[in-house]
């Protein structure tokens, strides 16, 4: 008993903010799904967390294999990285961070400019994690609803701005509705003169990018990552291209070692393997519009068009729930919101053409 009153005084230390904080919702390990459906992981259909299914390069698995120093720290200045991303995208290393998932860069970027009871705008809905880490760092956040296409409310984000405004998320293509932020739109709101931190996790499926403009604005970043396109999201590796005044003081903040030496081999044989890796992209972008029009066949789905590596659907007949735990079941596992702006939503990952088939004709058998 003494031990119990000892936790609940320590409870009452924890920064207030903390404690009223939603946890962030992950997906779930394969091994947990092949358990849930009662199958083999590999049997698993995994439709769910926006991953690339062929995998990571070849060269990868060779050089993690190879490597012999796994007891040495790794650079902590990411001196080789960051040539060789700023060599891929087309700047200086100057300009680049790598963090442990574009996660950690989210979090470091507000721990830079966020004090207590600053404002964060999250144009809804979107990625989870920019008012999650928003409400670590202290911060609040100031939802605007997108219209009923997905597009960023322009007006009224502007409308929003205030003194205590510091930092504009906006996702390009967006998670989870696949559309890109119209350039427009985004320069007129770069043009404000607040923070706007564009996270293009998966630009590389859209062949969009605002990349050219960073040299233009000092008050625009953005976010990357080898996780979707590269197939190295269990490596954790992303990166931001910042104005390098930035970039130095988020080098300054991040944990010394932040990219695992198993992580940095990783991105450095990815990139070595840029045409290969391209061709596993091409291969999931010619895969899209075949599940799109696959899913519009589907009468109780709604699919929206997407720039991304997954499709949004909105289910007409009120049964998203009973739809995704029918898939689980067989062992197809796609995303499923159970939220107010999403609620009767899911969303699926384009996969190779035989998960296509699978998840199709399971669908089907829906009626």
């Amino acid at each position: 008993m003494k031990g119990w009153e000892t936790i609940s005084a320590i409870e009452k230390r924890i920064r207030r903010h903390l404690k009223k904080l939603e946890p962030y919702v992950p997906i779930v390990p394969v091994d947990v799904l092949a358990e849930k459906a009662g199958i083999s992981p590999d049997k698993v259909i995994k439709l769910d967390g926006n991953e690339n299914p062929y995998g990571c390069s070849p060269r990868v698995l060779q050089a993690l294999a190879r490597y012999p120093y796994y007891h040495i720290y790794p650079d902590p200045d990411q001196r080789e990285l960051r040539k060789a991303v700023a060599k891929y995208i087309g700047t200086t290393p100057e300009s680049i961070v790598l963090g442990a998932g574009s996660d950690e860069l989210i979090d470091l970027i507000l721990r830079l400019f966020l004090d207590p009871g600053d404002k964060v705008i999250n144009c809804v809905p979107t990625f989870g994690m920019y008012p999650f880490n928003t409400g670590i760092c202290g911060g609040e956040v100031t939802t605007i609803l997108r219209d009923e296409d997905y597009e960023v409310d322009v007006p009224a984000v502007k409308a929003a701005i205030d003194k205590r405004t510091k930092v504009l998320f906006l996702a390009s293509p967006n998670n989870p509705s696949g559309n890109i932020t119209v350039p427009d739109d985004l320069r007129e709101l770069v043009e404000t003169g607040i923070l706007v931190v564009v996270d293009e996790a998966y630009a590389e499926f859209s062949g969009f990018s605002v990349i050219p403009w960073v040299s233009r604005y000092e008050n625009l970043i953005i976010l990357r990552t080898f996780s979707k396109w590269a197939g190295l999201a269990g490596m954790r590796v992303g990166y931001g291209l910042f104005p390098p005044k930035i970039a130095n003081h988020i080098m300054k903040i991040k944990p010394p070692y932040n990219i695992n030496a198993a992580a940095q081999i990783a991105v450095m044989e990815s990139l070595s393997d840029i045409e290969y890796l391209r061709g596993r992209v091409q291969a999931i972008v010619d895969e899209r519009p075949r599940l799109f029009r696959l899913l519009r066949s589907i009468a109780f789905l709604e699919p929206f068009p997407s720039d991304a590596n997954f499709i949004l659907c909105r289910v007409l007949d009120n049964r998203a729930k009973q739809i995704y735990d029918s898939l689980a079941k067989q062992g197809i596992f796609i995303r499923y919101f159970d939220t107010p702006l999403l609620r009767d939503f899911i969303r699926i990952s384009v996969g190779k053409p035989e998960h296509t088939d699978a998840l199709i004709e399971a669908l089907k058998k829906m009626g």
